[in-house]
């Protein structure tokens, strides 16, 4: 989490008595750090001290304060320049402006408040574009391909193989694996860790979608287009504008949509339903499938032009089955997260658990792999995994589990007392995880245990 600094705030002033207003003003508050130089030269000889606000007296003596501004901001276009004048015509405080300073102030008896207000927003303009840079590189960590897509199997050292030549150009990319195999976590990846970072990366699940709205969804819709177009709509293309759209599940795609894609494709260009402004476009395509779409063209469900424009650079995931010991350091950091997640010790999987592990086909590939971990984590009575923690049928284990058609209070009692084994009797805590109150733990308890069961 990015955490605010002290705002380093360097004074450019030549004026012995206004230096010492301002030295008055700034210094009273403990969260600027606050430099003062008298002339233009020595300002930019500091700013690798890297300060956020510069207030900088329009009249110095040895450089035109337009050159000044030009100077600092060539070095970094983020400080937040003030100008500090004292004569007022509006024109030059335009002009200025123009040229990039942040606020124009006039030397008069309001200038200690307006100081003050216009320093106190541009600390939240410098902290905003803080923010903003730690984000963006926490993300381009976040997607680091050994970090997004675990593992060192032959077969993903090839798909690494391949998502570096993918961030090296706008080539089209398809993802291709079986469900649950990380397609959208590579289409990320590759956004991530390309020219386009900065942009937007829109996503868009073409099955997830009813036929008739997909149109207006990736193109978006004029004001009365149809009925219920109340607004104008932006379509997932324009906001993808100079980024990624990832399009997941394209194969799932009616063929008349797909001569409206292909021609959006062809052209770059984008008309919304309903209007008739052309909107240029210049946005990367990822797209995604489970489906073999050289079968689909065969048997006439995908247009041929659409596929090989989409083709691009292919790559395929391969299934979790074929990925070895990959299934053993992806399972541990499942359980890593799942105890950061829940505060909980770190887990550790018994060699035979891990044996178990490795023995199974995961039709599910990465996402079943994830939810089996998870709850091996929930049912294991200690911090070790051991074989009989390990469910391959996770729905069929919470039905054996409702067949056994108890009371909603013998439910409840073994619930809590699963909680209660978990946690080590921990009632509050169990009470904070169950969403209920400490006095209906007891309660169950007590009735259940007064009962024999």
């Amino acid at each position: 989490m990015y955490e605010k600094d002290p705002v380093k705030i360097f004074v450019v002033e030549d004026d012995p008595a206004y230096t010492k207003f301002l030295r008055y003003v700034l210094e009273l508050n403990p969260d600027f750090e606050v430099e003062f130089y008298s002339t233009g030269k020595t300002c930019i000889q500091n700013l690798n001290k890297n300060p956020s606000v510069i207030t900088l007296d329009y009249s110095l003596p040895d450089m035109p304060c337009e050159q000044i501004l030009q100077e600092i901001l060539a070095v970094n276009p983020d400080i937040q320049v003030i100008i500090v004048s004292a004569q007022e015509k509006i024109s030059t405080a335009v002009d200025l402006m123009r040229a990039g300073a942040y606020y124009y102030i006039p030397k008069d008896t309001d200038a200690k408040d307006r100081l003050l207000y216009t320093i106190k927003n541009a600390r939240e303009k410098v902290s905003q574009l803080k923010e903003i840079t730690y984000l963006k590189k926490e993300i381009a960590e976040k997607y680091e391909f050994e970090k997004s897509i675990i593992g060192s199997s032959v077969s993903i050292k090839k798909v690494f193989d391949l998502m570096e030549k993918a961030v090296k150009t706008n080539i089209s990319v398809s993802v291709i694996g079986e469900t649950g195999t990380g397609k959208e976590l590579v289409a990320k990846a590759i956004h991530y860790n390309s020219k386009r970072k900065s942009k937007a990366f829109v996503a868009v699940n073409i099955a997830a979608i009813p036929k008739e709205l997909i149109e207006s969804e990736l193109f978006g819709h004029e004001k009365g287009a149809f009925t219920g177009a109340i607004t104008r709509r932006v379509g997932k293309f324009e906001e993808a504008d100079g980024g990624t759209i990832f399009l997941d599940e394209i194969g799932e795609m009616d063929l008349n949509l797909q001569a409206k894609l292909l021609r959006v494709l062809q052209e770059r260009e984008v008309v919304r339903v309903g209007g008739n402004q052309t909107i240029k476009l210049d946005v990367r395509v990822i797209v995604a499938t489970h489906r073999d779409l050289a079968l689909e063209v065969k048997e006439g469900r995908f247009r041929e032009d659409l596929y090989y424009r989409l083709l691009g650079l292919p790559i395929h995931l391969p299934p979790l089955r074929e990925r070895g010991s990959d299934v053993i350091v992806i399972a541990k950091h499942f359980l890593d997260q799942f105890s950061k997640e829940n505060n909980l010790p770190k887990f550790k999987i018994t060699a035979e658990a891990q044996e178990k592990l490795m023995s199974h086909t995961y039709a599910g590939n990465i996402r079943e792999l994830k939810s089996i971990i998870e709850l091996s984590a929930v049912m294991t009575e200690d911090n070790e995994i051991k074989p009989a923690d390990i469910s391959f049928n996770i729905s069929k284990g919470i039905e054996n589990f409702l067949n056994q058609e108890m009371k909603m209070e013998e439910y409840m009692y073994r619930i809590i007392r699963h909680y209660l084994n978990k946690y080590d009797n921990d009632v509050l805590e169990v009470a904070k995880r169950l969403d209920i109150g400490k006095s209906s733990i007891y309660r169950y308890l007590k009735e259940m245990e007064a009962a024999g069961i």
